[in-house]
């Protein structure tokens, strides 16, 4: 399991001061007693507090009965079987019970024609009806599919849009926001909070979008426990949960049978109706990010009209983002069409057996069912994505996209803001790969004019790397047989007619000579 280390906690019990913990300001300490209080952390598993990015029931290499039904589904995982056999995100699990019902209706219906010891019912109807009515059902499937993977894609879109505005603010925090002089680490700080809301913030949304309006989540407690919101006060005057359901409702919630599922807004219900506001978490959380930026502008620590504007567009698209998601949420297909949609396909389904019958006799059931997994296959897909939020096997993996957040959060502050002169002139730039491998000291003892022969002759080497690269033995271009054996053992930089070399201008040409240690 992946942990994370308390350094407060460890520098508490030593009787060390915060400022002697590696990192701090004060680093007065050998390198050896760093060592013995990193190993001193990390031995303490007390002090050690789980990642609550990391799903723990997805980290298994197995698949469970739960994942079948419950999701979403970890995109992480690969699986060797072909698609067709695929089992995992398969709609297969939530059309048992409803497959089971259409093998019982055709088997009824074959028996009551066919048996000989029941009265003979001739239960057979012309095949006109499957024509008339299929076409009919194919559109409102269509319908169907198409509305509820658009708003997939459009709530996969905005979250995308949400990651980027992250790292876009986040850029901007660590960068560009200047540290007041003498007050270093309380910059680092506060910058470090900061940057801990955007993490809130998503974190608080993937709930808000679950109708889960508290604060007491594993993932979101110690994010906004310092921050005074609607949400924390609702969660200490009470929290509402649902009672755990019972082994019979919990089969048919797995099964996604209608009558065992539960008002998923129930708890926004339920605080309603005792008089509790619950707010908007992700909002409040904007509200103190928005101060954050503008005690920066206040302070003259980011002085820069052009970054300014960078941050205060970042924040309007992330609240953009949390708006634009709440739509997708709240506004599903009209409840008419739903309705109509799912009596189409299922009348249908039900007046098959009797237009197969009088061709197919007893193999009416499996042909009958087989038909009824396609048609009734993409109703029930179309109803699983048009919530794409949710905690269905093919919803989309806000927890991934909350723990991308997080990863790219702190790949961008596991390093202090460096002066671009720290990193250009290293020993192991090469500016000019793969036309050189020279470093940047190298070229620094050349001329001015010496770099700019090289830039100007770089495209041609280019080209005739390319066509020298065509024009080998057991390439596309020599496999041909359209070129000649000189063709095929010339290099750029040799004297072959048909590759001028680098270090000698083609006849008639007024080009600059590059010598070999200008490209070397």
């Amino acid at each position: 399991m992946l942990q994370w280390e308390d350094p407060v906690s460890p520098s508490r019990d030593m009787g060390m001061s915060p400022l002697d913990v590696p990192g701090g300001r004060n680093r007065s300490a050998s390198d050896s007693d760093e060592r013995t209080i990193a190993e001193s952390i990390r031995s303490d598993t007390h002090r050690h507090t789980p990642n609550p990015f990391v799903n723990s029931r997805r980290r298994n290499t197995k698949l469970e009965v739960d994942d079948y039904f419950q999701g979403p589904r970890d995109i992480a995982k690969h699986s060797k079987w072909p698609v067709f056999f695929q089992m995992h995100g398969s709609i297969m699990p939530k059309m048992l019970i409803p497959m089971l019902i259409v093998g019982g209706w055709s088997t009824l219906v074959c028996c009551l024609s066919l048996l000989p010891w029941v009265d003979h019912l001739d239960l057979g109807i012309d095949s006109v009806l499957l024509t008339v009515t299929g076409f009919v059902v194919a559109s409102a499937l269509s319908l169907r599919s198409s509305t509820a993977y658009e708003r997939y894609a459009e709530g996969r879109r905005y979250w995308g849009q949400l990651t980027l505005n992250c790292q876009t603010l986040g850029r901007v925090i660590w960068l560009h926001v200047r540290n007041r002089p003498g007050e270093e680490k309380e910059s680092l700080l506060e910058k470090l909070t900061a940057l801990n809301l955007l993490v809130a913030y998503a974190v608080a949304l993937k709930h808000k979008l679950r109708f889960e309006p508290y604060t007491h989540y594993d993932d979101l407690q110690d994010l906004v426990e310092h921050l005074d919101t609607l949400g924390k006060t609702a969660t200490e005057s009470g929290v509402f949960e649902p009672k755990e359901p019972n082994f019979f409702k919990a089969v048919g919630e797995r099964l996604g049978l209608n009558f065992a599922t539960s008002n998923p807004r129930k708890v926004i219900k339920r605080a309603r109706e005792e008089g509790v506001p619950l707010g908007n978490l992700p909002l409040e959380i904007l509200c103190y990010l928005a101060s954050y930026i503008d005690d920066k502008i206040e302070e003259a620590t980011l002085p820069s009209p052009g970054l300014q504007t960078v941050a205060w567009t970042a924040i309007t698209a992330i609240n953009d983002c949390m708006v634009n998601t709440e739509r997708v949420l709240n506004t599903p297909l009209p409840i008419a069409y739903s309705i109509a949609i799912s009596q189409i396909t299922w009348v249908y389904v039900l007046l098959l057996p009797f237009q197969l019958l009088p061709r197919l006799g007893w193999v009416t059931v499996p042909a009958n069912m087989l038909a009824a997994y396609i048609i009734l296959g993409l109703l029930f897909i179309g109803r699983e994505v048009e919530n794409p939020f949710g905690n269905d096997v093919n919803d989309l993996p806000l927890e991934l996209y909350c723990g991308n957040i997080v990863e790219d959060l702190h790949a961008i502050t596991c390093r202090p803001r460096r002066k671009a002169k720290e990193w250009i002139a290293s020993s192991s730039n090469r500016m000019l790969f793969p036309h050189s491998r020279s470093d940047y000291h190298t070229w620094m003892d050349r001329s001015e004019g010496s770099i700019q022969r090289v830039l100007r002759q770089r495209p041609l080497r280019s080209a005739h790397q390319e066509q020298a690269s065509l024009s080998r033995p057991g390439s596309a271009h020599g496999a041909s047989g359209g070129g000649s054996s000189k063709h095929a053992t010339s290099r750029p930089g040799t004297t072959n007619a048909n590759y001028p070399s680098m270090s000698s201008p083609t006849p008639g040409k007024n080009r600059p000579t590059v010598t070999t240690e200008d490209m070397v």
